[in-house]
């Protein structure tokens, strides 16, 4: 059965901690979208904000980093309490010093690539990661359409997880329901992220274990 992740950024920023006490008892991470308005053209969370979720909520806290040279942010999140820090194979040269960057700080990293970017990309760092997340949707905004071709990538990684003995969790982040995480979690998604699905309801629990029973 898959692990849910829900996204923040379809929650209600003005009722935020009630729309996380409906979901903390259900889900087994929440999801941080951080975007910079430069690698994707919204902006929304910054540094300050894990700290005072945290207070409210003991779920893992799954940061994801859509901005340019996420180097420069690594520590500061890090020391802020994320549990998982994850980074755009796309948004820096230096993908394997990012990544060595999270480790170094006791936190699990994650590496992330977009619907364009074919797994050969990560290939060289998976033997570092702790999770992959693959985005099923283009970065950068809620509500957007599951696209079916990224469920190939996810078996891809899946392949190379068994073939090498890895251990990463691979996750998926746009366009999930009770329907869309289906094929994915038989390709080898092991987390699911879900924002307006689960927050767009009158009862974001029951979404997430219908997510949940439609994985079993």
């Amino acid at each position: 059965m898959i692990k849910v992740a829900p996204s923040i950024l379809s929650a209600d920023y003005l009722n935020l901690q009630r729309d996380i006490e409906k979901v903390e008892k259900d889900a087994e991470l929440l999801h941080i979208d951080v975007m910079d308005g430069s690698f994707v053209p919204a902006i929304s969370y910054g540094p300050n904000w894990v700290p005072q979720i945290r207070k409210i909520s003991n779920l893992v806290l799954d940061v994801h980093l859509m901005v340019v040279n996420p180097e420069r942010f690594v520590d500061e999140f890090a020391d802020k309490g994320a549990d998982i820090i994850g980074v755009h194979v796309e948004a820096t040269p230096h993908i394997h010093r990012a990544l060595q960057m999270i480790k170094n700080k006791g936190v699990k990293a994650e590496v992330v690539i977009n619907p364009g970017t074919p797994v050969e990309a990560i290939k060289p760092v998976l033997y570092m990661v702790d999770q992959v997340l693959v985005m099923t949707v283009n970065p950068g905004f809620g509500g957007q359409k599951f696209l079916d071709e990224t469920v190939k990538k996810i078996k891809q990684l899946d392949d190379i997880k068994k073939a090498e003995g890895y251990d990463f969790d691979i996750e998926i982040d746009g366009g999930v329901n009770n329907e869309t995480v289906q094929a994915a979690a038989k390709a080898g998604a092991t987390v699911a992220v879900a924002g307006s699905y689960v927050f767009g309801a009158e009862n974001p629990a029951e979404r997430i274990q219908a997510i949940k029973d439609a994985t079993k």
